[in-house]
């Protein structure tokens, strides 16, 4: 059972069908928009126990705003159907996202729904990719042609730093795990490069 075994609230209902409607089409990490959708609302299931039904259909819903560009505020439309947490999470979490591109990104940790929302979407995608390296056969190389992500490392540690004290324990772990995991693959890539 997660999260997202019926019987469901009807806000989780409505946002799984928007989810699917709205992702057709669109891929992350290499796979179905709507599977990372749902893999992040799914982590968040298994972390924080019954969780908030508009935290969950935020989750389901947190790229969408990438992917409605024909719709004028795709904000407008998340609240009238979720009222205005949805979308306030959304937001932020979009923010969270556009401001990885800025020399020092900003990391908030006071906001306890974008929080864990964010700390979801980051094991999700931090997970893919390590799977997406180790199945390429060069983990190392893998790595090496993704010079972004390895300027985001140290990033991505400072958030885990700043928000494990306010995470469920297992949630902290899994994001450090996950981290690690990186890390050690990209020191190798810097042993090598000096070589």
């Amino acid at each position: 059972m997660t999260v997202l075994s019926p019987p469901r609230a009807a806000t989780v209902d409505r946002a799984l069908r928007d989810a699917q409607r709205w992702c057709a089409g669109h891929a992350i990490d290499d796979r179905p928009a709507l599977a990372h959708a749902v893999r992040v609302a799914v982590t968040i299931g298994e972390h924080v126990p019954n969780p908030d039904p508009d935290l969950i259909a935020a989750a389901l819903l947190h790229d969408i705003p990438d992917f409605a560009p024909g719709t004028p505020d795709i904000y407008q439309v998340l609240a009238a159907a979720y009222g205005p947490q949805v979308p306030r999470i959304i937001a932020a979490l979009q923010a969270e996202h556009r401001a990885l591109d800025m020399p020092v990104p900003p990391i908030r940790v006071d906001d306890l729904p974008v929080l864990l929302a964010s700390t979801a979407d980051k094991i999700v995608a931090l997970t893919s990719l390590l799977r997406r390296a180790h199945a390429s056969g060069d983990v190392t190389d893998f790595l090496r042609r993704r010079p972004a992500l390895l300027t985001l490392l140290p990033h991505f540690r400072a958030f885990h730093q700043a928000a494990h004290p306010r995470l469920p324990a297992a949630m902290s772990a899994r994001l450090d795990t996950a981290l690690a995991l990186l890390e050690r693959a990209a020191t190798g890539i810097q042993t090598a490069s000096r070589s």
